[in-house]
């Protein structure tokens, strides 16, 4: 069975793989702007990515703009997208609206961007763990049939952010489900472009942080051994050494 632990040596709860396995699902379906098969090849290059010559040198330059030659790539997606994929994953803190400016200019979209953004940081969590616990990395999903939907939420509007989001007081019914009891993060906030990569967020971090309704309620440590102020402890220098953009 798909992301199974049990192997692993330590006590996962349930709800872990069953939020792994909905995501991976998610993953392989058709996204609002990308095919099931560009989505999957997202998970690919991400993982091809540690193991790029490319983007071990740009990562050792003073500047992330230095060419550094071509990516070792495996997927047919375009060069843009693979150096989109290959940047967020290996060299995330030094992104810039500049770059982002470039990547728009070489035909990626906004809501494409966000879309793409939304797939990676899902696969590299899921992997992550599967890398914690000394497993073998899961198979890439299986692509199911289907076109984008080419959705754009409404309330979309400029909040200062490098793309249009969706704020909760301009949330419509369909947008509702992303602020959780009218609750605002802005690390929600800033996918909300593209609704399903949020739900994507949301499902992971339920299951391997604090589900929203509870970031506000310090004393609230349901469903985990660690008091609130430990799990803020390791979220805070696990995101201190992946260099977390947020």
């Amino acid at each position: 069975m798909a992301f199974d632990y049990a192997t692993s040596g330590y006590a996962i709860r349930d709800d872990i793989p069953e939020a792994h396995r909905t995501v991976w699902q998610m993953i392989g379906e058709p996204g609002c702007w990308w095919p099931a098969e560009d989505r999957i090849a997202f998970v690919a290059e991400a993982r091809n990515a540690r193991s790029c010559e490319a983007c071990r040198r740009r990562r050792e330059s003073l500047s992330p703009n230095v060419d550094c030659g071509p990516h070792l790539r495996t997927t047919n997606l375009p060069e843009a997208v693979v150096d989109t994929v290959h940047r967020v994953t290996t060299d995330p803190a030094r992104l810039s609206r500049s770059w982002l400016d470039g990547v728009n200019a070489a035909g990626v979209t906004d809501e494409q961007y966000v879309e793409l953004l939304g797939v990676v940081v899902a696969a590299i969590s899921i992997d992550a763990f599967h890398r914690a616990l000394g497993l073998p990395l899961e198979p890439l999903p299986a692509a199911k049939p289907g076109s984008p939907s080419g959705y754009r939420p409404p309330g979309a509007a400029d909040s200062g952010a490098w793309v249009q989001t969706v704020q909760p007081a301009h949330a419509g019914e369909a947008e509702a489900d992303l602020y959780p009891g009218g609750r605002s993060a802005n690390v929600i906030s800033a996918m909300s472009l593209v609704p399903e990569s949020v739900r994507m967020l949301l499902r992971l971090s339920d299951a391997q942080y604090l589900p929203m309704n509870s970031i506000r309620t310090p004393n609230d440590n349901a469903n985990s051994a660690l008091s609130r102020c430990q799990i803020e402890l390791l979220a805070g220098r696990v995101s201190s050494l992946s260099e977390c953009f947020y």
